[in-house]
Protein backbone atom coordinates (compact mmCIF):
# COMPACT_ATOMS: atom_id res chain seq x y z
CA UNK A 1 0.00 0.00 0.00
CA UNK A 2 1.93 3.21 -0.85
CA UNK A 3 2.28 5.71 1.65
CA UNK A 4 0.63 8.96 2.03
CA UNK A 5 2.27 12.06 0.51
CA UNK A 6 3.92 14.15 2.15
CA UNK A 7 3.27 18.14 2.09
CA UNK A 8 6.32 20.15 1.80
CA UNK A 9 6.59 22.61 4.41
CA UNK A 10 6.21 25.81 1.87
CA UNK A 11 2.86 24.10 0.87
CA UNK A 12 1.71 23.57 4.28
CA UNK A 13 -1.45 26.20 4.64
CA UNK A 14 -0.94 25.61 8.80
CA UNK A 15 2.78 25.95 9.02
CA UNK A 16 3.47 29.43 6.80
CA UNK A 17 1.36 31.92 8.73
CA UNK A 18 3.48 30.72 11.98
CA UNK A 19 6.33 31.05 10.00
CA UNK A 20 5.45 34.31 8.55
CA UNK A 21 4.47 35.64 11.74
CA UNK A 22 7.66 34.21 13.61
CA UNK A 23 10.00 36.05 10.84
CA UNK A 24 8.37 39.16 11.35
CA UNK A 25 8.79 38.98 15.02
CA UNK A 26 12.43 38.55 14.49
CA UNK A 27 13.15 41.50 12.17
CA UNK A 28 10.92 43.66 14.50
CA UNK A 29 13.15 42.39 17.46
CA UNK A 30 16.71 42.83 15.81
CA UNK A 31 15.25 46.34 13.73
CA UNK A 32 14.66 47.50 17.72
CA UNK A 33 17.54 46.04 19.61
CA UNK A 34 19.27 47.48 16.47
CA UNK A 35 18.05 51.13 17.20
CA UNK A 36 18.13 50.83 21.45
CA UNK A 37 21.85 49.60 20.95
CA UNK A 38 22.48 52.70 18.62
CA UNK A 39 20.92 54.91 20.97
CA UNK A 40 22.74 53.67 24.11
CA UNK A 41 26.18 53.87 22.47
CA UNK A 42 25.66 57.52 21.42
CA UNK A 43 24.58 58.38 24.74
CA UNK A 44 27.53 57.24 25.99
CA UNK A 45 29.96 59.00 23.70
CA UNK A 46 27.76 61.80 24.48
CA UNK A 47 28.24 61.71 27.93
CA UNK A 48 24.47 61.24 28.56
CA UNK A 49 23.58 58.25 29.77
CA UNK A 50 19.90 57.27 30.85
CA UNK A 51 19.05 57.70 34.41
CA UNK A 52 16.12 58.04 36.15
CA UNK A 53 17.06 59.55 39.41
CA UNK A 54 15.28 62.35 39.16
CA UNK A 55 12.26 61.28 39.24
CA UNK A 56 12.78 61.76 42.75
CA UNK A 57 14.12 65.30 42.97
CA UNK A 58 11.03 67.80 43.99
CA UNK A 59 9.38 69.44 40.70
CA UNK A 60 9.74 72.94 41.77
CA UNK A 61 6.35 73.64 39.71
CA UNK A 62 2.51 73.31 40.43
CA UNK A 63 0.36 71.62 38.59
CA UNK A 64 -2.72 74.01 38.13
CA UNK A 65 -5.54 71.65 37.92
CA UNK A 66 -5.61 68.18 38.67
CA UNK A 67 -7.51 65.66 40.25
CA UNK A 68 -4.34 64.60 42.61
CA UNK A 69 -3.08 66.48 45.21
CA UNK A 70 -0.28 67.82 43.89
CA UNK A 71 2.53 70.86 45.31
CA UNK A 72 6.08 71.93 43.76
CA UNK A 73 7.60 70.15 46.68
CA UNK A 74 6.11 66.57 45.33
CA UNK A 75 8.96 64.93 43.10
CA UNK A 76 8.54 65.19 39.27
CA UNK A 77 7.03 61.49 39.05
CA UNK A 78 4.05 62.56 41.26
CA UNK A 79 3.90 65.53 38.89
CA UNK A 80 4.01 63.61 35.77
CA UNK A 81 1.50 61.10 37.31
CA UNK A 82 -1.03 64.29 37.64
CA UNK A 83 -0.96 65.21 34.43
CA UNK A 84 -1.13 61.62 33.54
CA UNK A 85 -4.38 61.58 35.48
CA UNK A 86 -5.35 64.85 33.65
CA UNK A 87 -4.71 63.37 30.17
CA UNK A 88 -7.05 60.43 30.90
CA UNK A 89 -9.62 62.46 32.56
CA UNK A 90 -10.18 64.49 29.13
CA UNK A 91 -9.90 61.55 26.86
CA UNK A 92 -12.60 59.27 28.60
CA UNK A 93 -14.55 62.53 28.46
CA UNK A 94 -14.25 62.85 25.00
CA UNK A 95 -14.86 59.32 24.23
CA UNK A 96 -18.58 59.32 25.98
CA UNK A 97 -19.29 62.83 23.99
CA UNK A 98 -17.70 62.22 20.82
CA UNK A 99 -19.48 58.89 20.98
CA UNK A 100 -23.34 60.26 22.06
CA UNK A 101 -22.63 63.91 19.06
CA UNK A 102 -21.39 61.82 16.36
CA UNK A 103 -23.95 58.97 16.85
CA UNK A 104 -26.57 61.78 16.67
CA UNK A 105 -25.12 63.54 13.99
CA UNK A 106 -24.63 59.61 11.78
CA UNK A 107 -28.89 58.95 12.66
CA UNK A 108 -30.01 62.47 11.31
CA UNK A 109 -28.47 61.80 8.23
CA UNK A 110 -31.46 59.76 7.33
CA UNK A 111 -33.47 61.76 9.15
CA UNK A 112 -36.86 61.96 6.93
CA UNK A 113 -36.45 65.80 7.73
CA UNK A 114 -34.34 67.18 4.86
CA UNK A 115 -33.58 70.20 6.98
CA UNK A 116 -32.11 68.02 9.61
CA UNK A 117 -30.17 65.96 6.81
CA UNK A 118 -28.61 69.30 5.63
CA UNK A 119 -27.81 70.50 8.92
CA UNK A 120 -26.15 66.95 9.83
CA UNK A 121 -23.86 67.04 6.07
CA UNK A 122 -23.31 70.90 6.85
CA UNK A 123 -21.66 70.40 10.32
CA UNK A 124 -19.63 66.85 9.30
CA UNK A 125 -17.91 68.65 5.70
CA UNK A 126 -17.69 71.95 8.33
CA UNK A 127 -15.71 70.51 10.92
CA UNK A 128 -13.78 67.77 9.65
CA UNK A 129 -12.38 70.30 6.58
CA UNK A 130 -10.79 72.83 10.16
CA UNK A 131 -7.56 71.75 11.53
CA UNK A 132 -8.16 70.72 15.02
CA UNK A 133 -5.66 73.14 16.64
CA UNK A 134 -7.41 76.20 15.27
CA UNK A 135 -10.68 74.89 16.59
CA UNK A 136 -9.10 74.59 20.25
CA UNK A 137 -7.78 78.35 19.65
CA UNK A 138 -10.99 78.95 18.56
CA UNK A 139 -13.10 77.67 21.34
CA UNK A 140 -10.25 79.17 24.23
CA UNK A 141 -9.86 82.51 23.36
CA UNK A 142 -13.14 83.04 21.00
CA UNK A 143 -16.29 81.45 23.11
CA UNK A 144 -14.57 80.74 26.80
CA UNK A 145 -12.29 83.70 27.88
CA UNK A 146 -15.26 86.15 26.13
CA UNK A 147 -18.01 84.59 28.58
CA UNK A 148 -18.82 87.15 31.42
CA UNK A 149 -18.01 87.13 34.87
CA UNK A 150 -19.40 88.32 38.06
CA UNK A 151 -22.87 88.91 38.50
CA UNK A 152 -23.01 89.16 34.44
CA UNK A 153 -22.66 85.09 34.26
CA UNK A 154 -25.13 83.45 32.60
CA UNK A 155 -26.51 81.69 35.61
CA UNK A 156 -29.13 78.65 35.48
CA UNK A 157 -31.20 76.64 38.22
CA UNK A 158 -27.87 74.92 40.04
CA UNK A 159 -25.26 75.93 37.30
CA UNK A 160 -23.60 79.34 36.49
CA UNK A 161 -21.30 79.31 33.32
CA UNK A 162 -18.56 82.31 33.73
CA UNK A 163 -15.58 83.29 32.71
CA UNK A 164 -13.37 81.68 35.70
CA UNK A 165 -15.61 78.43 34.67
CA UNK A 166 -18.90 76.07 34.84
CA UNK A 167 -19.91 75.90 38.30
CA UNK A 168 -21.98 73.20 39.61
CA UNK A 169 -24.50 72.54 42.77
CA UNK A 170 -25.64 75.68 44.20
CA UNK A 171 -22.77 78.02 43.49
CA UNK A 172 -22.29 81.57 45.26
CA UNK A 173 -20.64 84.48 44.45
CA UNK A 174 -18.65 85.49 46.95
CA UNK A 175 -16.69 88.87 46.83
CA UNK A 176 -17.20 88.99 42.70
CA UNK A 177 -15.83 85.14 42.63
CA UNK A 178 -18.18 82.51 41.75
CA UNK A 179 -17.85 79.32 43.97
CA UNK A 180 -19.82 76.04 43.82
CA UNK A 181 -19.50 72.13 44.77
CA UNK A 182 -18.12 71.38 41.70
CA UNK A 183 -15.87 73.82 39.03
CA UNK A 184 -14.91 72.80 35.63
CA UNK A 185 -12.25 75.42 34.38
CA UNK A 186 -12.21 76.67 31.00
CA UNK A 187 -9.25 75.35 30.13
CA UNK A 188 -10.82 72.03 30.28
CA UNK A 189 -13.95 72.80 28.48
CA UNK A 190 -12.69 74.35 25.57
CA UNK A 191 -10.51 71.50 25.16
CA UNK A 192 -13.55 68.57 25.89
CA UNK A 193 -15.58 70.55 23.45
CA UNK A 194 -12.96 70.93 21.01
CA UNK A 195 -12.17 67.45 20.85
CA UNK A 196 -15.28 66.16 21.02
CA UNK A 197 -17.26 68.21 18.06
CA UNK A 198 -13.98 67.47 16.42
CA UNK A 199 -14.12 63.76 16.79
CA UNK A 200 -17.89 63.71 16.54
CA UNK A 201 -17.59 64.81 12.83
CA UNK A 202 -15.74 61.70 11.87
CA UNK A 203 -17.72 59.52 14.05
CA UNK A 204 -20.46 60.53 12.31
CA UNK A 205 -19.46 59.52 9.25
CA UNK A 206 -18.70 56.31 10.91
CA UNK A 207 -22.00 55.68 12.01
CA UNK A 208 -23.65 56.99 8.61
CA UNK A 209 -21.48 54.16 6.77
CA UNK A 210 -22.60 51.62 9.21
CA UNK A 211 -26.16 52.19 8.93
CA UNK A 212 -25.58 52.33 5.39
CA UNK A 213 -24.42 48.71 4.85
CA UNK A 214 -28.01 47.13 6.36
CA UNK A 215 -29.67 46.36 2.83
CA UNK A 216 -32.61 48.40 2.76
CA UNK A 217 -34.95 45.72 2.92
CA UNK A 218 -34.37 45.01 6.35
CA UNK A 219 -35.84 48.81 6.82
CA UNK A 220 -38.78 47.49 4.70
CA UNK A 221 -39.59 44.42 6.49
CA UNK A 222 -39.52 46.48 9.50
CA UNK A 223 -41.95 49.07 8.03
CA UNK A 224 -44.34 46.26 6.72
CA UNK A 225 -44.04 44.58 10.65
CA UNK A 226 -45.12 48.17 12.00
CA UNK A 227 -42.18 48.91 13.36
CA UNK A 228 -41.59 53.20 13.86
CA UNK A 229 -38.47 54.81 12.55
CA UNK A 230 -36.89 54.48 16.06
CA UNK A 231 -37.67 50.98 16.75
CA UNK A 232 -36.24 49.91 13.12
CA UNK A 233 -33.37 51.60 13.97
CA UNK A 234 -32.91 50.21 17.56
CA UNK A 235 -33.77 46.68 17.26
CA UNK A 236 -33.03 45.73 13.81
CA UNK A 237 -30.54 48.17 11.74
CA UNK A 238 -28.31 49.60 15.04
CA UNK A 239 -27.87 46.01 15.81
CA UNK A 240 -26.91 44.78 11.95
CA UNK A 241 -24.72 47.87 11.62
CA UNK A 242 -22.37 47.66 14.39
CA UNK A 243 -20.16 44.82 12.66
CA UNK A 244 -19.76 47.64 10.45
CA UNK A 245 -19.20 50.49 12.93
CA UNK A 246 -16.87 49.27 15.44
CA UNK A 247 -13.90 48.82 13.58
CA UNK A 248 -14.18 52.45 12.72
CA UNK A 249 -14.69 54.05 16.40
CA UNK A 250 -11.38 52.04 17.11
CA UNK A 251 -9.27 54.29 14.77
CA UNK A 252 -11.38 57.37 15.83
CA UNK A 253 -10.83 56.66 19.28
CA UNK A 254 -7.34 56.56 18.93
CA UNK A 255 -6.48 59.82 17.10
CA UNK A 256 -8.85 61.18 19.96
CA UNK A 257 -6.54 60.15 22.82
CA UNK A 258 -3.55 61.42 20.58
CA UNK A 259 -5.37 64.47 19.87
CA UNK A 260 -5.40 65.85 23.63
CA UNK A 261 -1.79 66.27 23.51
CA UNK A 262 -2.98 69.69 21.75
CA UNK A 263 -3.88 70.58 25.15
CA UNK A 264 -1.38 73.50 25.13
CA UNK A 265 -3.29 75.01 22.83
CA UNK A 266 -5.79 75.69 25.64
CA UNK A 267 -3.27 76.35 28.53
CA UNK A 268 -4.61 72.73 29.98
CA UNK A 269 -1.91 71.10 32.11
CA UNK A 270 -2.09 67.43 30.79
CA UNK A 271 0.90 65.22 30.63
CA UNK A 272 2.44 66.82 27.53
CA UNK A 273 2.12 70.21 29.07
CA UNK A 274 3.70 68.76 32.52
CA UNK A 275 6.35 66.74 30.73
CA UNK A 276 7.72 69.28 28.59
CA UNK A 277 7.69 71.91 31.66
CA UNK A 278 10.08 69.23 33.43
CA UNK A 279 12.25 68.61 30.33
CA UNK A 280 13.35 72.43 30.53
CA UNK A 281 14.07 72.15 34.49
CA UNK A 282 15.93 69.01 33.80
CA UNK A 283 17.15 68.70 30.76
CA UNK A 284 16.48 64.83 29.96
CA UNK A 285 15.39 64.90 27.01
CA UNK A 286 15.82 61.49 26.00
CA UNK A 287 13.94 60.33 29.40
CA UNK A 288 11.02 62.60 29.11
CA UNK A 289 9.85 61.35 25.39
CA UNK A 290 10.73 58.16 26.62
CA UNK A 291 8.04 58.90 29.25
CA UNK A 292 5.84 60.46 26.68
CA UNK A 293 5.91 57.70 24.12
CA UNK A 294 5.35 54.80 26.80
CA UNK A 295 2.43 56.59 28.17
CA UNK A 296 0.45 57.51 24.89
CA UNK A 297 1.44 53.71 23.45
CA UNK A 298 -0.19 52.25 26.70
CA UNK A 299 -3.72 54.22 26.44
CA UNK A 300 -3.91 53.63 22.54
CA UNK A 301 -2.88 49.99 22.98
CA UNK A 302 -5.96 49.78 26.20
CA UNK A 303 -8.56 51.69 23.48
CA UNK A 304 -7.30 49.51 20.83
CA UNK A 305 -7.46 45.75 22.90
CA UNK A 306 -11.17 46.91 24.24
CA UNK A 307 -12.81 48.37 20.62
CA UNK A 308 -11.56 44.58 19.80
CA UNK A 309 -13.32 42.77 22.71
CA UNK A 310 -16.44 44.51 21.74
CA UNK A 311 -15.74 44.13 17.98
CA UNK A 312 -15.78 40.21 18.58
CA UNK A 313 -19.04 40.74 20.49
CA UNK A 314 -21.16 42.72 17.86
CA UNK A 315 -20.24 40.24 15.26
CA UNK A 316 -23.13 38.25 13.91
CA UNK A 317 -22.07 35.05 14.84
CA UNK A 318 -23.31 31.95 12.46
CA UNK A 319 -25.04 28.51 14.39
Amino acid sequence: MPSPAVTPWWRNRRLIPWLVQGVTGLVVLVVVAFLVGNLVRNLTNAGLLLSWSWLDNPAGFDVSETLLPFNAELPYWRALLAGLVNTLRVVLAGLIGATVLGTLIGVAAFSSNGLLRRLARVYVELIRNIPLLLQLVFWYFVVFLSLPGGEQAIQLPGVVLAQSGLYLGAPELVNGVWQGNLRITVEFGALLTGLVVYTAAFIAEVVRGGVASVPPGQWEAARSLGLSPLQTLRRIVLPQALRVIVPGLNSQYISLAKNSSLAVACGYTDLYSVAETTLNQTGRAVEVVLILLGSYLVIDLLISALMNGVNSWVQIKER
